[in-house]
């Protein structure tokens, strides 16, 4: 028996456009991501020979086939022929749930990553990204890591300049937003305003944060704050205490502030601790 360890990295969405829908009921998006240090930790062990498990540090995240990460193995071995004799996966899970972070498409991801390394890597990060569009809409992406133009459904990735130094500090409030629901909101609504992904990989080749900053924008963020006013609390603190720009992360419910110093990010932390206990000081990765 093999034992495999992969980190799993969160996502955040520095810009995201829904284009409209299509014939196969789902929305082509178009967004600049960013892998981010929170993370779970997953670990496979290959060849047990004993039916498959997964195993989970959090209460209410599924541990049978439903799971993304179990999908994954599934479709690795499946897409390449490989007969690993008996999984078992253990994800320590710290990503929150339900928050727009793509906690269940990191493990996923992490998955792929350590299976393909355990095969002698027979698949480029490329191809194993393109084989995580058979997982999840944002597998892909957090295969590939880092700062990326995502379009379709996920599936198309194109690598941008690394976001430049900065800390991030994300706050995942007590409420869930259920991602189905919210799409058939947006179908519903006249999108007032988009974000300028052409404005934000430019400033991402500048190298310019503050540029960066100025051009985060989430289509979904002022449908869920209608309905879920807190967030502009959360994002008004972030505001008063150095945040460059705030924002929600995909369909929510956590959201971040970009910070120049972690002075900064310590402090807003502290400001909200009182009130929110899933919040989180993180870098790009």
């Amino acid at each position: 028996m093999t034992t495999l360890y992969e980190g799993a990295f969160a996502k955040l969405n520095l810009t995201l456009d829904v284009l409209g829908k299509r014939e196969d009921g789902y929305h082509d998006l178009k967004s600049v991501m960013q892998t981010v240090s929170i993370r779970d930790d997953v670990e496979l062990d290959i060849g047990t020979g004993k039916p498959w498990t997964l195993e989970c540090s959090a209460a209410g995240i599924p541990t049978d086939e439903t799971n993304l990460a179990w999908k994954a193995a599934k479709v690795y071995c499946g897409e390449l022929g490989k007969e690993p004799d008996g999984i078992a996966i253990r994800i320590t899970k710290r990503i929150p749930s339900g928050a727009g972070l793509g906690g269940g498409s990191a493990d996923a991801a992490a998955v792929l990553r350590a299976l393909n390394r355990y095969y002698d890597e027979p698949l480029s990060i490329l191809a194993l990204a393109e084989l995580g569009a058979k997982v999840g809409s944002d597998v892909p992406f957090c295969t590939l890591g880092g700062t990326a133009m995502v379009e379709g459904r996920g599936e198309r990735l194109r690598r941008l300049p690394n976001m430049p130094d900065c800390v991030f500090v994300v706050c995942k409030p007590e409420f869930s937003v259920s991602t189905p629901e919210l799409y058939r909101k947006i179908d519903q609504v006249a999108i007032p305003r988009r974000p300028d992904n052409q404005a934000m990989e430019s400033a991402l080749l500048s190298g310019d944060l503050q540029r960066v900053a100025e051009n985060v924008y989430n289509v979904f963020d002022p449908v869920v704050t209608a309905e879920h006013l807190e967030l502009n609390y959360i994002k008004s603190i972030f505001n008063t205490y150095g945040s460059l720009n705030q924002q929600m992360t995909g369909s929510g419910s956590a959201c971040f502030g970009i910070l120049d110093s972690f002075e900064y990010a310590a402090v807003v932390c502290n400001m909200l601790k009182e009130n929110y206990s899933q919040i989180f000081i993180a870098k790009p990765v």
